[in-house]
């Protein structure tokens, strides 16, 4: 049976996405740690991250690294937070989060109801940034 996250890759659910490429999708976090927190997700079925090709923990992480320069600007945090855990859906994904401090990169400190507004505005932001930066994987 597919993941939540192949489901939501496919469409079949939905998702913010700021990201896609043809080895990897970027969403927005439905329970937040703080605005902008991002889920880098491969398109491919990996339970657990040790068991990812190198070539594509290499593009997860480039990646996550393009998300959180675009967090940077937009949010001005100290730190760009990134969590890899992978108990809640059997689907390896990076977490990044612009953070002020480690207190707040926890999944105690998530918003359980961001709402729909929210999550379209730190989506718009999130873009613009990426396409500040030059990227060409953002998602619409």
């Amino acid at each position: 049976m597919p993941s939540i996250f192949s489901r939501i890759i496919a469409g079949e659910l939905p998702g913010t996405f700021v990201w896609k490429d043809a080895r990897a999708v970027a969403f927005l976090s439905i329970a937040p740690m703080m605005p902008g927190h991002t889920l880098v997700v491969p398109r491919e079925e990996v339970d657990h991250w040790i068991d990812l090709d190198p070539e594509l923990a290499a593009h997860l992480f480039n990646v996550a690294r393009h998300i959180g320069r675009a967090q940077a600007l937009e949010w001005k945090p100290r730190r760009i937070g990134m969590l890899i855990v992978g108990e809640e859906v059997p689907h390896t994904h990076l977490h990044v989060v612009p953070i002020n401090n480690p207190g707040e990169l926890t999944f105690a400190h998530a918003d359980p109801n961001p709402g729909a507004a929210a999550l379209d505005d730190a989506a718009r932001r999130l873009r613009a940034r990426l396409r500040e930066l030059g990227c060409g994987e953002v998602s619409d």
